[in-house]
């Protein structure tokens, strides 16, 4: 499985959770999860991110098999309503990427903490030839936002992925994304200090994914609710793109496929002056 980044993809998030930080984007049951993959592929979706572990901090541990039966819900209707749309899991366990394989194929492994919280992880993916998303995160959901102290957020994620990337081809892993990882292990400033570095991580040469969609550096900072949070999601996104991202991970849609398209007429416009 190879993915194409002729342009700016966008990643729909389907949460197969009861507690994701986004209320309206979880989905309970097999008619929610039908209504959400279908309202993503017809608004677009380029990717559809199945998870069944709610990473937000502070977040509850899910157990192997409950996370399972979560993920692979999901899965399965997906590929039944968009067979030809990418599938990605957001997990960091390997047994959920095996069990998930195992019944539909090819997948992309979305993992917060880019193999450190499973041994198996690096090597399973290698195995399987699969696409993986390496994100930057310290600790886990649990305690990560204890861990905030760095010199210089950017210089630390920049060398810290540009060093996991080496680590991971030299494992065997075929294609590499790198995810800056927004709201993990970073405070409020932090994380804008970080969106101001992007040129940085994205000129080390592979694909670059930015989720920020409703999160706490949004709503926190103008001191509103998740739910209000969509007009600063689109805001920010743009400025990924400018930064040089190719994913765009968010929970809604269309906007983010409409941001795209308005970049890339700008950025065609603005390189033919």
């Amino acid at each position: 499985m190879k993915l194409s980044f002729d342009h700016p993809q966008v990643m729909s998030i389907i949460n197969v959770t009861p507690d994701s930080f986004f209320e309206s984007s979880r989905c309970l049951d097999n008619t929610a999860l039908e209504g959400a993959i279908s309202k993503a592929v017809e608004e677009g979706a380029d990717i559809l991110d199945i998870g069944g572990y709610s990473s937000r901090p502070g977040a509850a541990e899910v157990s192997e098999q409950e996370e399972i039966e979560r993920v692979l819900r999901g899965a399965v209707i997906a590929r039944k309503i968009a067979p030809e749309i990418p599938i990605s899991i957001d997990t960091f366990r390997s047994s959920v990427i095996k069990a998930v394989y195992d019944e539909i194929g090819d997948i992309i492994i979305n993992d917060i903490s880019a193999g450190e919280l499973d041994n198996q992880m690096v090597q399973t993916v290698a195995d399987l030839h699969l696409p993986y998303i390496a994100m930057h995160m310290r600790g886990n959901p649990q305690n990560m936002q204890n861990l905030t102290n760095y010199s210089n957020i950017g210089n630390s994620v920049v060398k810290h992925l540009k060093h996991k990337a080496e680590l991971l081809t030299d494992a065997g892993i075929e294609q590499i994304i790198l995810d800056p990882g927004f709201g993990f292990a970073k405070t409020l400033e932090q994380n804008y200090q970080l969106l101001g570095a992007l040129p940085e991580l994205t000129a080390i040469g592979y694909p670059v994914l930015a989720g920020i969609s409703r999160k706490s550096m949004i709503y926190n900072a103008l001191n509103i609710t998740p739910n209000e949070s969509l007009t600063g999601t689109i805001a920010l996104n743009w400025e990924c793109l400018r930064g040089g991202c190719k994913i765009l991970r968010v929970h809604d849609t269309q906007p983010a496929v409409q941001t795209i398209k308005l970049f890339e007429i700008y950025e065609a416009n603005r390189q033919s002056k």
